[in-house]
């Protein structure tokens, strides 16, 4: 007869197995039926149920990929950027509009820019309180009149909420009672979606053990190159 603490780690075992591909289906799920609603944009007469008599799953987020690539196709070449140009300085002159594209835009360049970098270093910080420690991120130093009603050095910083590192909080504190950490920016955000349950040593075993099986299959590569190189040598 099974005993019941066999059933619940059966069970346990199992969730944790499903757990993170349900999770990631369901993600995926999400952004593609978001991106699916593209299609309303399209006139009736060209809807997938319209043309093909049934609804394509999917379809809308393939549409607007070819979108994105079309316009960021267009707006690399001269003609382009003048365009982006002229339509960006139209949107800021818009009341309410303008100020709020601006921020978006700064922002989304710095986190999407390929020079970027949003994030510049990992440190230890104590939040919300003396005494609790967190994890949080180097964005710069204060600017503007901000930085002339702080006294000393002071830093930016955001502090991310767990699991969804995307939303958090904006501080400035002194330079001094923040630690730099000897992480990796990667790392500590895979350490804060975990919810500090995979430790930064683990994470770091990983990332070490993927990079040595990369150079590794690279290396076979190499040999089986050289090899028949030597081989198709031979026979000449």
């Amino acid at each position: 007869m099974i005993r019941s603490n066999a059933l619940k780690t059966w069970f346990l075992t199992g969730l944790l197995v499903l757990m993170p591909l349900a999770i990631t289906l369901w993600v995926l799920s999400l952004i593609i039926g978001t991106m699916d609603q593209s299609l309303a944009l399209l006139p009736a007469a060209w809807q997938p149920v319209r043309l093909f008599g049934l609804s394509i799953p999917g379809l809308g987020a393939i549409l607007t990929l070819i979108f994105i690539l079309l316009v960021g196709m267009l707006a690399h070449n001269f003609i382009g950027q003048r365009l982006v140009s002229w339509w960006e300085a139209l949107l800021r002159h818009i009341p309410v509009v303008g100020p709020i594209y601006s921020s978006v835009k700064q922002v989304s360049d710095t986190l999407l820019s390929s020079s970027g970098n949003a994030f510049r270093k990992a440190l230890l910080v104590q939040y919300p309180r003396q005494g609790s420690w967190t994890i949080a991120f180097l964005t710069g130093r204060p600017g503007g009149d901000v930085q002339n009603h702080l006294q000393g050095d002071y830093v930016s910083v955001y502090v991310p909420t767990t699991p969804n590192p995307t939303s958090g909080f904006f501080l400035m504190m002194p330079r001094a009672e923040t630690i730099e950490l000897d992480m990796s920016v990667d790392t500590a955000l895979k350490y804060i979606v975990s919810m500090g349950v995979v430790s930064p040593a683990d994470l770091a075993s990983q990332e070490t053990a993927t990079h040595a099986a990369a150079q590794a299959a690279g290396a076979d590569a190499g040999d089986g190159g050289q090899d028949s190189f030597k081989a198709s040598g031979r026979g000449q």
